[in-house]
C-alpha cells in the first residue's frame, strides 16, 4: 500500500480541515474530501485528522470504516459500482457487470494490478427509472448497455478524467409522467415565505394542523404535532433537518424534487425555521446524489442574494436562517432520523435509543425537526394555498397528494403524482404495466402486493409508502425478489443489535440455500422464526422490517419457495462436495473418487 510523508499529508489536507473549520462534527465531510484526493483514506491521513481535531484515532477510523463509499484501502483511480437493486438486476445488471469485468480482465470486488480500476456492486443508486445504472467515482452512469460500457472501458484505458467524459453518459432525467399540486406550476421562490410573514406563527401552525399533513417519509406522523412539540421543547437552540437520504430501493422521487424543485424544499425548511425559532438548517444529501451538490449550492447562493436566507430574511427583523448541505457516504441506515443526526454530528450513523426523540433531544441534544424532502414541499404549498385547500384532497386520514417512484416491468417508469386514495390498478394502467403479477410498495421494507390485491389503495389507511412502487410481471421469479431483499438488509445492517446483525445474516444464508436448490421445509419455518425475532426485538426500523419481503413472498407466493425444496426434512447449508470444486480443478480430477458420496 502506498505510504505518504507527513509533510505531503499536511500540505494537502490542511486546507481541507480549514475549509471545514477543524470541527469534530465535520469528520465525515472531511473524510469525503480526503477520499476524493487519494481515491481512498490513507492511514497517515487518519492519524493527521485525529491529531488536528484532538480526538482518538479510533474515532476517525471508525467513521471511515462505517460508510460503504469510504475505503481504507486503495480502490483504484476509477471505482465503478453497479447498482444491485432488483430493478437493475431485472434489466441485466449481472450480465453487464460480468461483461465489463471480463473486458477489463478484472474480478468483481478486486482492484486491477496497476491500481487503475475496481468494479463492485452497491445498493440502489436512486436511478431505477433509467437503469441499469452505476456510479463512477461517485458520478451517475445511466441506461448502461454493452456499447456504453465499451466506451467507458476506452475512456479508462486512456486515463481520461471523469470530468471530461461525454455528458450523455451522466444524463439523469426527471421522467415526470403525471403531476398534480406539488409538481405542477411553480410559484416565485418568495411566495410562500411572504405569505407566512403576513400572519402570526400560531396562525401558520394552525393552517398546517388544518391541512392534516402527515410526514411523507413513510411513518406518517402528524407534521403539526411534531413542529408544535419542537416549539414547546426547552433548549439553547433549535434546528431544521431535511432528510434527503433517499436510500429505500426503488425510491427516487426526492432526487427529482431536489433537481427541479429545490426552492420548494428550501422554502419549506425556512418556513419551519420561522415557526420553531431555528437559525440553522441542514440538508442531508445521500452520497449517491453527490452530483446534485453543486447545483443545490448554487440555489442556496441565489437565495442568499435574494434575501431568502441569512440575516433578516425578506426584511423581517430577527428572522435569521442558514442552510448547510451535508453529504452522506453510502449508509441506508442514515435514513432513520436519529442515525442521520449521529451522522450529521460526524459519527457513525447508528440509531439512538428512543425516547427521547429528536424534537426534544436531536442535533447536539437540542430540539430538532427532521422531515422528508416531500414533506417540506407540501408545507410550502400549504403556506401558499392554505390548510383547507390541502385537506380537501386525498382521503380522511391521508390528505394531499403522494409522489410515487414507479419502476420495474412497465412501459413508462418514472415519477407519478396522485391524490391519496388511488388504487394500484389505476397506477398500473397509467404506467403501461401489462400482465403485472406483483407490486412492491415502499421498497423491501414495505409490502409486497399480489395481483389479487390490486384494488388496494395508496394511503395511510391501507398501503402507506415512502414512494417506491416496483412492478413485477408473471415471468419474474419471486424468490429472486426475496433474495435481493435479504442480501440488501444483510449488507445494510449497522450491526448495533444482535437480532438484526445475526438475523439478517441467517435470513440471507437460508434464502441462498433455497435458491441453490438445497432448501427444506424446516428452512421455511426457520425463516418465519427469524422474522418474528427481528420484528419484535430489533433496535430500530431496519431490523423491524428486514423480513417483510421474505415473509410476504412466503405467504403470497409460496410456490416460489416450494418448487426449490428438497424432499427430505433437513439438509446442511454447507455443501462440502461443492466446496471441493476448486481443488478438483487445480488437480485436474473429476472422477467419481474425487467426489463425496
Amino acid at each position: 500500500m502506498e505510504s505518504y510523508e507527513f509533510s505531503q499529508i499536511e500540505h494537502q489536507l490542511a486546507p481541507v480541515l480549514e475549509q471545514h473549520g477543524c470541527a469534530v462534527g465535520q469528520i465525515l465531510q472531511i473524510l469525503v474530501d480526503v477520499q476524493e484526493i487519494y481515491c481512498f483514506i490513507p492511514n497517515e491521513a487518519i492519524t493527521y485528522i485525529a491529531n488536528r481535531l484532538g480526538v482518538p484515532r479510533v474515532s476517525v477510523e471508525g467513521v471511515a470504516g462505517f460508510y460503504s463509499f469510504l475505503s481504507l484501502k486503495p480502490m483504484g483511480e476509477y471505482r465503478i459500482l453497479f447498482s444491485d437493486n432488483i430493478t437493475d438486476q431485472m434489466l441485466g445488471k449481472n450480465k453487464l457487470m460480468h461483461y465489463f469485468c471480463k473486458k477489463q480482465w478484472l474480478e468483481p470486488g478486486k482492484v486491477s494490478e496497476d491500481n487503475l480500476l475496481s468494479v463492485d456492486s452497491t445498493s440502489c443508486t436512486g436511478m431505477c427509472d433509467q437503469g441499469p445504472a452505476a456510479l463512477v467515482n461517485g458520478w451517475p452512469l445511466t441506461n448502461l448497455d454493452r456499447q456504453r460500457l465499451d466506451l467507458i472501458a476506452d475512456l479508462i484505458r486512456d486515463r481520461k478524467p471523469v470530468s471530461s467524459w461525454p455528458s450523455n453518459l451522466f444524463e439523469v432525467k426527471d421522467n415526470i409522467h403525471r403531476s398534480d399540486v406539488l409538481l405542477g406550476k411553480l410559484s416565485a421562490a418568495d411566495t410562500a415565505i411572504k405569505a407566512i410573514l403576513d400572519q402570526s406563527v400560531a396562525t401558520t401552525l394552525s393552517e398546517i394542523e388544518k391541512s392534516k399533513l402527515r410526514g411523507r417519509g413513510g411513518a406518517g406522523y402528524s407534521t403539526a404535532k411534531k413542529w408544535s412539540g419542537c416549539c414547546a421543547s426547552q433548549g439553547l437552540a433549535r434546528y431544521v433537518v431535511c432528510n434527503a437520504d433517499e436510500g429505500e430501493p426503488g425510491t427516487f422521487k426526492d432526487r427529482v424534487l431536489l433537481n427541479s424543485y429545490a426552492d420548494l424544499v428550501f422554502d419549506g425548511m425556512t418556513i419551519c425555521a420561522k415557526l420553531i425559532g431555528a437559525t440553522q438548517g441542514f440538508l442531508y444529501l445521500r452520497g449517491e446524489y453527490r452530483y446534485l451538490l453543486e447545483k443545490l449550492e448554487d440555489v442556496l447562493t441565489k437565495r442568499r442574494t435574494a434575501g431568502l436566507l441569512g440575516k433578516n430574511i425578506l426584511g423581517e427583523p430577527g428572522f435569521d436562517f442558514e442552510i448547510e448541505i451535508h453529504l452522506g457516504a453510502g449508509a441506508y441506515i442514515c435514513g432513520e432520523e436519529s442515525a442521520l443526526i449521529e451522522s450529521l454530528e460526524g459519527k457513525s450513523g447508528r440509531p439512538r435509543n428512543r425516547p427521547p426523540f429528536p424534537v426534544t433531544h436531536g442535533y447536539h441534544d437540542q430540539p430538532t425537526v427532521v422531515d422528508n424532502v416531500e414533506t417540506f414541499v407540501c408545507v410550502t404549498k400549504i403556506a401558499e394555498h392554505g390548510g383547507d385547500w390541502f385537506a380537501n384532497m386525498g382521503t380522511e386520514q391521508s390528505s394531499g397528494s403522494k409522489i410515487l417512484s414507479v419502476s420495474g416491468d412497465c412501459a413508462r417508469p418514472g415519477i407519478y403524482e396522485y391524490p391519496f386514495g388511488i388504487s394500484l390498478q389505476e397506477i398500473l394502467d397509467d404506467c403501461g404495466a401489462e400482465d403485472a403479477y406483483a407490486v412492491q410498495v415502499s421498497g423491501p421494507s414495505g409490502t409486497l402486493v399480489s395481483c389479487k390485491e390490486f384494488q388496494r389503495r395508496i394511503c395511510f389507511e391501507d398501503l402507506p409508502t415512502a414512494g417506491a412502487f416496483i412492478i413485477f410481471n408473471r415471468d419474474r421469479d419471486m424468490l429472486q425478489v426475496a433474495r435481493n431483499s435479504a442480501h440488501f438488509f444483510a449488507h445494510e445492517s449497522c450491526g448495533f443489535c444482535t437480532p438484526c446483525r445475526v438475523g439478517t445474516q441467517f435470513q440471507k444464508k437460508i434464502i441462498d440455500k433455497l435458491t441453490n436448490g438445497h432448501g427444506t421445509a424446516l428452512d421455511l419455518e426457520e425463516l418465519k422464526n427469524i422474522g418474528r425475532i427481528m420484528k419484535s426485538m430489533s433496535h430500530c426500523g431496519l431490523g423491524h422490517t428486514a423480513a417483510n419481503q421474505v415473509l410476504d413472498v412466503l405467504e403470497k407466493f409460496p410456490d416460489a419457495y416450494k418448487y426449490k425444496l428438497k424432499k427430505h426434512d433437513f439438509e446442511p447449508s454447507f455443501d462440502l462436495d461443492k466446496a471441493l470444486e476448486k481443488a478438483r480443478k487445480i488437480t485436474g480430477r473429476d472422477d467419481k473418487w474425487a467426489h463425496l458420496p
